[in-house]
């Protein structure tokens, strides 16, 4: 059987094409674009977001560091383009201030609002943005991207670009050109989650009886346990909800989806992505059940949405030039060509508890070569498809450091194009100076 398409192709060309339009997509297609660059950026749902809106994971998390203290105020350590994006949610009162989390802050948004900011953003940047569009193949000369052909309603189209910027968060167009990528630990990766929100909460109630944590205590886990074998599927115990900027909800992470099997789905295979979805929507009502029987002002709660997707914690992910490792972020490392810092804890999703490893008073980073294909030109990753090791991308992957990423990779295509450089030969240093001195604070 020979399959066809006979429609005709479309081609263009721009000087960098960003694939991807979550956090480190928006940034790195913003950065580049004001520099004077010819910007496409491709997506393929219908906005910008990623997984802080696709999968619905809520919150603009790694801002501030950890402490011991519960009572001790917010201390941002993150700063860049994220505070841009920031300031146009609040304006549009599409973020909360800081919410705790543990021994940190994290901050919930609007998922609308995010959309409408990024719309914004990189429209005002003068970039080509393409929704609905998938990349489907990669054009390489020898070992060099050389842009990619998209998949659109109206047919393929080709684009020819000067240097690719992967923000997929999967690594695909990486992978699609034949380099070197790697996938958890042998191939085993965090379980996806289906994110969900719910409305009718009683948030007054709710936070005078369970306190501003978002990590609920444990006469939570105590009580879904007890909920458990009575006939609620209630795999996972210790739960994070949160207030979000909407009169009378809460984001919701409390799923743990995993296979039939037992076995922690993969979302690069077609079968396990599917049961993911469907096994998370089970689960949602599931939650929803327990909440209006167990938990105070919940009483009249109803699920508002879910993910457009399963929230994807780990999935493929580039082998650069170098790797962050776990012992880096624990020992809160410094590099002199790093070009973004994180003071998130590690956060390994397994089991019925998730594990926290913490970073008190202290941040680490993240250097520049960790975007940088270990063989191969023409493309640089944005975003949590970075090389690291497994427990050190439980922590690299979240949405302000993702922000970070992108601003710099951005930045670091517009170098090289202007000095006709290939990635790999940009000195990482270089960029982080040229981040300082355009208000990024990496001192």
């Amino acid at each position: 059987m020979r399959i066809t398409d006979a429609r005709r192709i479309t081609t263009f060309s721009t000087d960098v094409l960003v694939v991807g339009g979550g956090a480190a997509g928006v940034a790195a297609a913003v950065a580049a674009a004001r520099e004077g660059l010819r910007v496409t950026l491709v997506e393929r749902y219908g906005f910008c977001g990623g997984g802080a809106v696709a999968g619905m994971s809520g919150t603009i998390c790694g801002l501030y560091s950890a402490h011991e203290d519960p009572d001790r105020p917010p201390e941002k350590v993150v700063f860049g383009f994220v505070d841009e994006f920031i300031a146009a949610m609040e304006s549009r009162n599409g973020l909360t201030p800081p919410v705790r989390y543990g021994k940190t802050y994290s901050r919930v948004h609007d998922p609308l609002v995010w959309r409408e900011v990024a719309d914004a953003l990189v429209q005002q940047a003068g970039v080509r943005i393409l929704f609905h569009a998938l990349v489907t193949d990669v054009f390489t000369e020898g070992t060099r991207v050389t842009g990619a052909r998209v998949y659109t309603k109206e047919g393929k189209i080709d684009i020819h670009a000067r240097l690719t910027i992967d923000a997929s968060g999967d690594a695909d167009a990486t992978a699609m050109a034949g380099f070197a990528t790697t996938v958890g630990v042998d191939g085993h990766v965090q379980n996806p989650t289906m994110m969900f929100r719910i409305q009718g909460v009683d948030v007054g109630r709710f936070l005078s009886a369970y306190g501003p944590d978002s990590i609920l205590g444990t006469d939570v886990s105590e009580a879904i346990a007890r909920a458990d074998p009575r006939g609620m599927r209630l795999p996972r115990r210790k739960i994070f909800l949160f207030p979000t900027p909407r009169k009378g909800e809460l984001l919701c992470n409390a799923t743990r989806v995993v296979g039939r099997d037992g076995r922690e789905l993969n979302p690069l295979n077609a079968v396990d992505f599917t049961e993911a979805e469907i096994e998370g929507r089970k689960q949602v009502r599931e939650y929803l059940q327990f909440f209006r029987a167990g938990l105070t002002g919940c009483e009249s709660a109803w699920v508002n949405d879910t993910g457009v997707q399963v929230g994807v914690r780990e999935t493929r992910q580039v082998k650069g030039v170098a790797t962050l490792s776990n012992a880096d972020v624990t020992s809160a490392r410094k590099f002199e060509t790093a070009i973004a810092r994180s003071p998130w804890p590690i956060e390994l999703h397994s089991g019925e508890k998730p594990k926290l490893v913490w970073l008190y008073r202290d941040f680490y980073e993240i250097p520049y070569e960790c975007f940088v294909p270990e063989q191969g030109e023409g493309l640089i990753v944005a975003g949590r498809c970075l090389s690291a090791e497994h427990e050190a991308m439980a922590s690299a992957r979240v949405t302000a450091q993702c922000f970070s990423y992108g601003q710099a990779i951005g930045l670091a295509a517009a170098l090289c194009a202007r000095d006709c450089l290939e990635p790999r030969n940009l000195s990482g240093a270089t960029l982080r100076e040229e981040l300082r001195r355009r208000g990024v604070a990496l001192d």
